[in-house]
Parts: C-alpha cells; structure tokens; sequence
C-alpha cells in the first residue's frame, strides 16, 4: 500500500518518519464524526471560508482521498482525538458525511502536536503567527530549543528566530499579521521599534509596499537621529528626568529666541486625563 504520508523534500521530518510504520494501522478505518473530538494543539486557528467551501465541494464529489490522523483518547471510551485533518474534517461535515476515513496511531501530546505542524507546514497552511506560535509551544511546553526546532521543521534556526520575535510586536499589530492586514516582511521592519503600532496602522491606511515602508522608517530614523543630535546634553538630561518622573515620554524642542515646544507623548487616555488633571490641579 502506498504511504498516504510521505514527506515531501526540503521538510525536516515528514509525517511517515514521525509517525513510525509500526504504529500505523494501514488499514482504512472509517469511524463516525461525532466520535472525533478536535486537537487542542492544532496549530491552526484561521480557516479561509472560501479555500473550505472549495474543499467541501471536492469532497461531495470525490470523496475523502487522504485519510485523518487520529489518536485514541485517554478519558473518554470510543472517541479520537484529531490529530491531522481539520480542514478535511470540517469540509466533510459541511458536505453532509457521518463518517470519515483515518489512521488510528500511537501518539503522545509531544508527537500529536509535531504531526499537526509538519501536515500544516507541508501543506503550507499556517500563517506567519500560527507558525510562530507552534514554534513557541514546542519550546515552552515540549523542551525544544530553537535548534532542535530547526532540525525537526526542516528551516534554518535563523528562519525559526525570525519567526519567533513576530510575537514580540503589540498585540494589535500580531492580530494585523494574522489576518493577512499586513504581510510578515512589513512586520519584520517593525520590531524593536517604538512606534511600531503607528507605523503598521498607516502601512493599512496607506497601502505601503514593504519597500515604501523600509523607506519610511530609514528616513524616520535618520529624523530622529537629527534631532537628537542638535540637542545638548541638558535638554536630553532633562527630557529623561521628565519622562522617568511622569511616566510619559517628553520632548523639548528648543528654537531661537529662547522660545521653543514641550511634547507630552501619552499612550491612551488614562494618561492623558491625568496630565490634564495634574495641570489643571496646579495652574
């Protein structure tokens, strides 16, 4: 019987080497849908509606070519656990099946969590954040670290890094990267910066390109250099006190003539209602 699971090239280690021939019943099981129960380390959290429906049309015709992967489960009698497949699974339900055919294997949530990324990494069906996110959860609740990740995706450890600090950007901006509001090469221009949730906000707005936004930051940089560097070392001395002592960025801006401008930088309206109240309270 041919290997429904063989991995394709340029993978680390593809589904028929995590799986292991001895654990794989070849047979074609077909069980009931009600008794699979969904894989709570499936990787993958967004389904294209339109990419589903595409399924579900296919299967209605054709049928389910390429078996589920599933395991049994340790508490309940009779049900599965899914571990590869949601896509199939879902397709299936939406075309009317009660049952579905699978593989019944041997799995521990270390391998169950390792099939659901290598199917979805080969499929190419994770986007940049699920990716990430899986990476993490290999390391933080499996022991992994970043080279043995590499090892098993099959992705250079400078790939999984990379990977890995698009969770280190603001929420709001991992949720844009999510879905698809911004791409993950505007998103690595991002990190570190301070101003990173102005910039990803305006990319929308604006429709940037990731070369138009590499500009953008290259010349806010090099503005902000020149700022920095026409002040003297008692304007930035106080700016740090101001900022340490309420909490807020500060900035003087000094012009001829003894005259000048004192910035607040506030982030969200708490901070600013207290600027507002602390001015009001003493002036």
């Amino acid at each position: 019987m041919i290997n429904p699971f063989k991995s394709k090239k340029g993978l680390g280690r593809g589904l028929s080497s995590l799986i292991g021939d001895s654990d794989v019943k070849t047979t074609n099981n077909k069980i009931s849908i009600s008794s699979i129960v969904p894989n709570k380390n499936q990787p993958r959290k967004l389904f294209e509606k339109e990419s589903l429906e595409e399924l579900t049309n296919s299967i209605r015709q054709r049928g389910i070519i390429q078996p589920l992967i599933v395991r049994k489960s340790n508490d309940q009698d009779n049900i599965f656990e899914l571990i590869a497949g949601e896509r199939r699974l879902q397709a299936a339900q939406s075309a009317g099946f009660h049952e579905v055919p699978v593989v019944i294997i041997d799995a521990d949530n270390l391998k169950s969590l390792e099939l659901a990324i290598i199917e979805n990494v080969q499929r190419k069906d994770l986007n940049s954040i699920e990716e990430a996110e899986s990476y993490k959860n290999l390391i933080e609740n499996f022991g992994y670290d970043q080279d043995q990740v590499s090892k098993f995706i099959g992705k250079s450890r400078s790939h999984v890094s990379n990977s890995l600090r698009l969770l280190t950007l603001p929420e709001k901006i991992v949720e844009f990267i999510r879905h698809e509001k911004i791409t993950q090469g505007h998103a690595k221009i991002l990190i570190g910066l301070e101003n990173a949730l102005l910039l990803a906000e305006k990319i929308i707005k604006k429709k940037l390109s990731v070369r138009q936004t590499e500009g953008l930051v290259r010349l806010l940089k090099r503005s902000s250099k020149k700022a920095h560097k026409s002040k003297n070392a008692n304007i930035i001395n106080t700016e740090n006190e101001l900022t340490d002592k309420i909490g807020m960025r500060v900035l003087l801006n000094p012009k001829k003539n003894n005259t000048g401008t004192l910035t607040f930088e506030y982030k969200g309206y708490d901070q600013l209602d207290r600027l507002i109240s602390i001015i009001k309270s003493n002036y």
